[in-house]
């Protein structure tokens, strides 16, 4: 590129930063209040259009002066509706509000922005360090994190691409400009940045192998697959800052010289593909895409292909067969879709937290990049951490630290003082790992010598109560149905294991179950083609290396430890703690199993039990008489009454109903 071109361009581009800059000013020396609202998918199920209203509601109706401003994911989904209000008038540094309801809206709106009261006993924490309120960033949730991917997320309006340019957006798009593409990609090698996606592939040499292909027509796709039950980081990451993800896509395409690029999104994301295609339009009207970028030589076109919804389409090769119009099935490799992919097309396909991780890469330099995370993984990652466990969310963090510090120092440990038992980490595909690991590093390698793997970032907690078996029954009928049939081993091998764990959750095991538990997974895995077949034992086979004494007892002893599986297990009304005349547990009961005894106490039908649970969370907390057990025979038989005989009937008349004598 010559100097000329490089200079049009930098011209073109302070131009849009001098607007972003002028609209962001104008917005922050606004005198009136401004009011945050985290308005991502967590944050809407969590009621977060109804806070929006409520606050635009009172904020009418009492003619107070102030701005709503709608923001992404913070991440800290366990808070939802999160809100942050600044209101400088006040006194007050910006103010952090958890768990914000539409009735907590329209008090906060007139008693905080109105009448200068922050009600403290609401307030989580200040976003500013200062002398009056405690800073949110005294809380290890928040102070424990390390973001760039994640760094502009439920900061920006992610409908507003001048918010993400202000912020420094795009810039990295034209550094690389000033850049051969094989220096973009020699930095992103040099960078040691491996794919997020869950296999971990150097990214700069997928980069490189796309780049040495000629061919006239090559194509850069995002997957945003994202399918693993607990996973939503690519879709958060979607809504919150698209622009990141679509810079880091534009850069791919410059340097192995794509002229299209395509987002591989789920149907099931409304709100991720809506934000995406808004961020798309809106790239292009600034000439951040499309014909000439920026007044370069530089072409792309993006587009968007919404997938059905089959896990396996996370495979790259299932992924280019659904766009093609076929069925989602992996072919075998090589060809490697870097050199033959859609349509015959070289084709780089990279995850969304991968793409969203080359901005920071380009204008930080890779030895700043190097300098997170570990030799053999640097860089960040970002997790959703689900399950048990108090603070629950998206986190990201450095490669290196351990599980440990992720669920407990950070995400708070297990809830109500129960004890820790498992973490099933890397989804459907991963390992089920005990409490021996916990100081294990969270990294590519160390993962995969512990039985698991990094997957896509999904991580679910699991206490005390938890049974294991029943977990990876949980997982393996994922992976069973989401199997696209091709493979025998994957496609049969699967269902065998899947009935033999239906067995054991039923307390009907054969001898030999866990023997064949293990035979079979060990075929599965060598002989499937993709990586859903070749990883989805791995639940099953680290669960039994784990935890055999759980799988054994539901084999010998019809027990469940966790007592979980519903066969396996029995409620019970303790008679000495049942409070005479409470109807609690016989008023939710759905099949009227619960009935009187003579004594006025309650009392359960085991015959018409579903085990729902049901009474005993009814059961009033100071009698607390509701008792479960495993296996099913220890629950104490407590006869029900036989039903009073009918009143004697008046002479002449049939007690049946019949006519008078």
């Amino acid at each position: 590129m010559n100097p000329g071109t490089k200079e049009i361009i930098q011209a073109r581009f302070e131009a849009l930063q001098e607007e972003a800059f002028r609209r962001r000013d104008a917005f922050q020396r606004a005198a009136t209040p401004k009011i945050h609202i985290g308005m991502a998918t967590c944050g809407i199920a969590a009621g977060a259009l109804e806070t929006k209203a409520a606050f635009e509601q009172t904020l009418k109706e009492r003619n107070i002066k102030a701005q709503v401003h709608t923001v992404g994911c913070l991440g800290h989904c366990y808070a939802e509706p999160v809100v942050i209000i600044d209101h400088p008038d006040s006194g007050f540094p910006p103010i952090f509000y958890h768990e914000v309801t539409a009735g907590k809206a329209r008090m906060l709106a007139k008693m905080f922005i109105e009448e200068g009261d922050p009600r403290f006993e609401h307030v989580y924490g200040a976003t500013e360090v200062n002398d009056m309120i405690p800073s949110v960033m005294e809380f290890s949730r928040f102070s424990l994190e390390k973001r760039v991917i994640m760094d502009k997320c439920g900061r920006i309006d992610p409908d507003d691409i001048y918010e993400y340019i202000a912020l420094g957006g795009y810039e990295a798009l034209v550094r690389a400009f000033q850049m051969s593409p094989g220096e973009i990609v020699e930095e992103i090698k040099r960078s040691g940045l491996r794919g997020r996606g869950g296999a971990g592939f150097p990214t700069g040499v997928k980069w490189e192998m796309a780049s040495n292909v000629r061919h006239e027509e090559k194509m850069v796709i995002c997957n945003a697959d994202e399918g693993d039950p607990g996973a939503y980081m690519d879709r958060t990451l979607l809504e919150s800052n698209p622009h990141q993800i679509l810079e880091g896509m534009m850069i791919c395409a410059l340097a192995v010289g794509a002229g299209q690029a395509m987002f591989y999104v789920r149907a099931e994301y409304p709100l991720a593909v809506k934000t995406i295609a808004r961020a798309i339009r809106q790239a292009g009207e600034l000439n951040l895409l499309g014909k000439g970028i920026l007044g370069s030589a530089f072409d792309l076109e993006v587009d968007i292909f919404e997938g059905s919804g089959a896990f396996v389409c996370g495979e790259e090769t299932a992924l280019i067969r659904s766009v093609e119009g076929y069925r989602g099935m992996p072919r075998h490799r090589p060809p490697y879709p870097v050199s033959r992919g859609l349509y015959g097309r070289p084709t780089v396909i990279n995850n969304v937290k991968t793409l969203a991780l080359v901005p920071p890469i380009v204008t930080k330099g890779h030895a700043w990049f190097r300098g997170i995370g570990t030799a053999g993984s640097p860089g960040t990652a970002v997790f959703s951490v689900v399950g048990n466990v108090l603070h629950a969310g998206l986190v990201e963090i450095p490669m290196g630290v351990t599980l440990r510090t992720l669920i407990f120092d950070i995400c708070g440990g297990i809830p109500n003082q129960k004890g820790f038992k498992a973490v099933q980490i890397g989804g459907p595909s991963g390992g089920c790992l005990p409490e021996s690991f916990l100081d294990t590093p969270i990294d590519f390698d160390s993962l995969i010598q512990a039985g698991a793997m990094m997957g896509s970032g999904g991580l679910v907690v699991m206490d005390e109560d938890t049974c294991v078996v029943n977990v990876s029954r949980y997982f393996l009928d994922f992976t069973q149905k989401e199997s696209c049939g091709k493979c025998t081993f994957c496609r049969i091998g699967t269902r065998h294991l899947l009935t033999i764990l239906d067995r054991l959750t039923c307390g009907k095991g054969r001898e030999g179950d866990l023997a064949l538990l293990s035979v079979l997974a060990a075929d599965i895995k060598a002989g499937s083609l993709c990586g859903l077949g070749k990883t989805a034992p791995n639940p099953v086979l680290t669960s039994l290396k784990y935890f055999r004494d759980e799988y054994e007892a539901h084999l010998k002893e019809g027990r469940c430890p966790g007592m979980m599986c519903r066969p396996l297990t029995a409620f019970y009304i303790d008679l000495d703690a049942c409070a005479r005349g409470c109807d609690a547990c016989a008023i939710v009961c759905p099949t009227d199993a619960v009935f009187t005894t003579s004594t006025r106490k309650k009392g359960i039908d085991q015959s018409l039990c579903v085990k729902c649970a049901e009474c005993m969370v009814a059961c009033p907390p100071q009698y607390n008489a509701v008792r479960k057990v495993s296996p099913p025979g220890l629950a104490p038989v407590i006869p029900r009454p036989e039903a009073p005989p009918p009143p004697d009937a008046p002479e002449g008349v049939d007690p049946s109903g019949g006519a008078e004598k």
